[in-house]
């Protein structure tokens, strides 16, 4: 009997195969007119506000399947201000003030320099975890690819030779990615709510820095997924507690009522990098669960 060959499991040519044959057919009236493109190479068409859905849809699946190829399996996610300076720089912004409350808020801003090197040896420790048994990759470091505590972020893990994460929006000003992110890690994001949810789906540890209303939003997000149950809780790392107690009264919360005052227990209050990453390790030591259970948002 004559040995036939196996036919290959595809019968239909790929995206890749048509979307290069479409750029060579003639130019006529039809052929011209936008209606005419493949779905997937209208811009103008996937820009339309009917579109959202798959516009979102595609911002959830773009970082997903990079992130699972570059064998992504958790996150140490580190939310902070994009406006404290590095420890080198904050003389210079104390130097540009021109008048006594530029100079007063550069003084807080040169205080809380302190926690660009705390949030950089974080990163650092974080950085040291290696692989499980099926090659996962843990605890690797994913900031919003931004200045200030996210460069730190960043730049401690680059510092002991790791990749990292940087998950950038676009806003009305110029952003770029700080230059110790990941080239193949970093992301860009339209919406909000889809990068909101990236930073969560592999989070195992998280680590707030003074911050403003960004790292407001991020934080008390998170602390209301976990208090209602929508996400496993996992350690938050609260940093700078002489500025979070003049900003927020998270007591008065409690005396008020519209907090329980065992959901103050879901914030471990420290200062140094080491603490911070001892009290990870402990947690995980008491409540070992596998690395993709410990967060996510709810499917």
């Amino acid at each position: 009997m004559t040995t036939q060959a196996v036919p290959p499991k595809r019968i239909f040519p790929t995206s890749e195969v048509d979307a290069r044959a479409a750029e060579h057919v003639p130019s006529i009236p039809q052929t011209e007119n936008p209606a005419y493109k493949l779905a997937f190479q209208d811009e103008e068409f996937l820009l339309r506000e009917d579109l959202r859905p798959v516009r979102f849809q595609l911002e959830l699946l773009k970082p997903e399947l990079l992130l699972n190829e570059a064998e992504i399996g958790s996150t140490f996610v580190f939310y902070g201000s994009a406006r404290i300076p590095a420890p080198d720089m904050a003389d210079a912004l104390l130097a540009a003030a021109t008048n006594p409350e530029q100079e007063k808020i550069a003084e807080r801003l040169k205080a809380k320099s302190q926690y660009y090197e705390v949030a950089r040896e974080l990163a650092k420790l974080a950085s040291t975890c290696g692989c499980d048994e099926e090659g996962k990759r843990h605890f690797v470091v994913c900031s919003g690819g931004g200045p200030s505590i996210m460069e730190a972020a960043n730049r401690g893990a680059a510092e002991v030779g790791k990749e990292s994460i940087g998950l950038n929006i676009v806003l009305p000003h110029e952003q770029l990615p700080n230059r110790y992110v990941t080239p193949g890690l970093s992301f860009q994001f339209h919406y909000f709510a889809l990068r909101k949810m990236h930073f969560l789906l592999r989070a195992r540890a998280v680590a707030v820095f003074p911050g403003g209303f960004g790292t407001f939003d991020e934080m008390f997000e998170l602390l209301t997924l976990i208090q209602t149950g929508k996400v496993r809780p996992l350690p938050i790392l609260l940093y700078g507690k002489d500025y979070w107690n003049r900003v927020v009264n998270f007591e008065a919360m409690v005396e008020e009522g519209v907090v329980a005052p065992h959901d103050l227990d879901l914030i471990h209050w420290t200062e140094s990098a080491q603490d911070g990453w001892d009290f990870v390790n402990n947690f995980y030591a008491e409540d070992p669960v596998p690395a993709r259970e410990q967060s996510g948002p709810s499917e």
